[in-house]
């Protein structure tokens, strides 16, 4: 049996780690939380109506959100952490004709995408009261996730399953056809790695010569705690101006998120951030005095991202044996646990069917 190490305990380490065949690996992963993007995440899984023009990012977004109904049957996530209650997507009313459209046609290759509805003003209000009168587009298929509740979920699942976890930092090197993962406390030989480290992939890789395209970005959430305790089958809505509105269960109201390039691996909540999601979402909102009424509190992490946006995984140039994930953004929760999948069946079956989602390696890491 070989040995392989998972140097990151996100998205994507975690879902990695509970696909993997644990009749040909012993795995360990080593798992450092503090700044991780997604354990102070949550996010609407409705990638199909975005208009980035990268088409291999879209392929992989639509194919990360038709993931989830096996994600959900395999590791019997709850409602609590998923849950599919659609996406009310706002914008100016000459602009819903033309997205209607764009949905229409998206749904020939992405029937995910569920029922798409134009609703009035009244229906709108009537599915999430939070907002104010006006009318938006609806889309049944679209879910939320929340990111913390994602990872304890398959934590669980991964001890269970008696995977080891070791928390802390981890660095890597090569000796001898072995990979050795050093820690505070210990270095242990593996025959295979997997490096998912969001932003801290530039560090795991520098020590084998690598320079890596990725920065570091820090992005702050707001959670309110309300008295609207229906709150986890409100719809999530996608407001025009980059906010989101999740509603999760017993009145948690999630509003964001900030993406600030200059914060990086600041873990610091800031009163900026509240300003700047209260002037992004306040307009939408059905009750003005929304952010003053109801205590928050703030979830801050690092996502990674790349020179183009998109994220990269694959085997590193000169090795099979190690494989390499990042630069997932902000589309992290509807991309990363398919990236895990896609990366388990390479160490469980060889397969790498991967082109069709990204530009070449090489594109990322340099030497």
């Amino acid at each position: 049996m070989e040995k392989l190490a998972i140097i990151g305990g996100g998205i994507i380490g975690l879902t990695l780690a509970n696909y993997i065949d644990l009749t040909k690996y012993n795995v360990t992963v080593y798992d450092n939380p503090i700044g991780q993007a997604t354990k102070a995440s949550a996010g609407i899984i409705s990638p199909w109506l975005s208009k980035r023009r990268n088409k291999k990012w879209y392929q992989l977004a639509k194919d990360g959100a038709a993931f989830y109904p096996k994600l959900v049957q395999d590791f019997s996530l709850p409602r609590a952490v998923y849950q599919q209650t659609g996406t009310l997507i706002l914008r100016k009313d000459g602009e819903l004709d033309s997205l209607m459209q764009l949905a229409e046609a998206r749904k020939q290759t992405a029937p995910e995408i569920g029922d798409i509805q134009l609703l009035s003003a009244e229906q709108v209000t009537e599915k999430l009261p939070l907002l104010k009168t006006q009318s938006s587009l609806f889309i049944t298929g679209g879910g939320k996730l929340d990111g913390a509740g994602y990872l304890e979920t398959l934590r669980q699942g991964a001890l269970t399953k008696m995977i080891t976890i070791k928390t802390g930092t981890a660095k890597l090197s090569r000796i001898h056809e072995q990979w050795l993962v050093q820690t505070a406390d210990e270095t242990e030989q593996f025959d295979a790695v997997a490096l998912c480290a969001g932003p801290g992939l530039p560090s795991l890789l520098g020590s084998l010569g690598y320079t890596t395209d990725i920065r570091a970005q820090k992005g702050q959430l707001l959670a309110f705690e309300t008295p609207f305790k229906n709150s986890g089958d409100w719809p999530v809505a996608m407001l025009d101006g980059e906010s989101d509105l999740i509603p999760f269960e017993d009145g948690q109201i999630l509003v964001g998120a900030t993406h600030e390039n200059d914060g990086g691996f600041d873990l610091t909540p800031t009163k900026e951030a509240f300003s700047l999601l209260q002037q992004k979402t306040a307009p939408f909102l059905a009750e003005s005095a929304f952010f003053e009424n109801y205590s928050a509190s703030y979830r801050v992490g690092t996502r990674a991202y790349t020179s183009d946006f998109a994220p990269f995984f694959n085997c590193l140039p000169d090795n099979p044996t190690a494989v390499v994930a990042s630069g997932l953004g902000s589309s992290g929760l509807t991309t990363g646990p398919y990236i895990g999948f896609l990366l388990a069946q390479y160490f469980n079956a060889g397969k790498c069917d991967w082109g069709i989602y990204q530009k070449p390696i090489e594109t990322y890491l340099s030497k």
